[in-house]
């Protein structure tokens, strides 16, 4: 469990601008449920979906993410993986394979954050950020995503991994155009 504790290259929660919007989030909370909350709907509100908002750069890192204020699923899973470990709560990552049209083929990976939380294990929730068609919330043991799973093709992935896929590494490193991840969206082949 150690390793979804660790501060690392991608979830850098020892950056002096993480550590310190992780601990005003969990400031006069000592619930580690409500600290995880408070993490959670920040990411998911006041970050800013890279394609939603149309916007570069495109970031990784858990501090590039909070200094632009913006990022994939992916790099904002990032983020709040970063905030719940600077506040000692266990946290991972994890994916979704999803239709990008909702029609079947091709597919792509959708980033989810995992958290421990006590007397309720893992938990699964969703920093994409909201729209109309979209309302992940925080509801534990409930989870609340901003996608299900409803196609052939389509899976949730249910391993919990303490650092991000080297594909979704390889994405977000390689372009810097929000458009050009558009068009390059990583994807695992499903071993049936």
């Amino acid at each position: 469990m150690q390793a979804y504790l660790k501060s690392t290259d991608i979830i850098d929660w020892q950056h002096p601008l993480v550590l310190e919007q992780a601990l005003e989030l969990s400031n006069n909370l000592d619930n580690p449920i409500e600290i995880a909350k408070s993490c959670f709907e920040w990411v998911r509100d006041e970050i800013y979906h890279s394609s939603d908002f149309q916007m570069n750069p495109v970031t990784l890192k858990a501090s590039e993410v909070l200094e632009n204020k913006t990022g994939f699923c992916y790099a904002k899973s990032h983020l709040l993986a970063a905030f719940l470990r600077a506040n000692g709560i266990h946290s991972g990552l994890c994916y979704q394979r999803l239709s990008i049209d909702e029609n079947g083929p091709p597919y792509c990976l959708h980033g989810l954050t995992a958290v421990f939380l006590p007397k309720i294990g893992w938990y699964r929730i969703d920093p994409r950020g909201n729209k109309e068609d979209i309302n992940a919330q925080f509801d534990p043991p409930v989870e609340h995503l901003a996608f299900t799973v409803k196609l052939k093709g389509e899976a949730d992935l249910l391993e919990i991994w303490p650092e991000p896929l080297p594909n979704i590494v390889r994405t977000l490193s390689r372009y810097k155009k929000y458009k050009d991840v558009l068009n390059n969206l990583p994807d695992i082949p499903l071993i049936l």
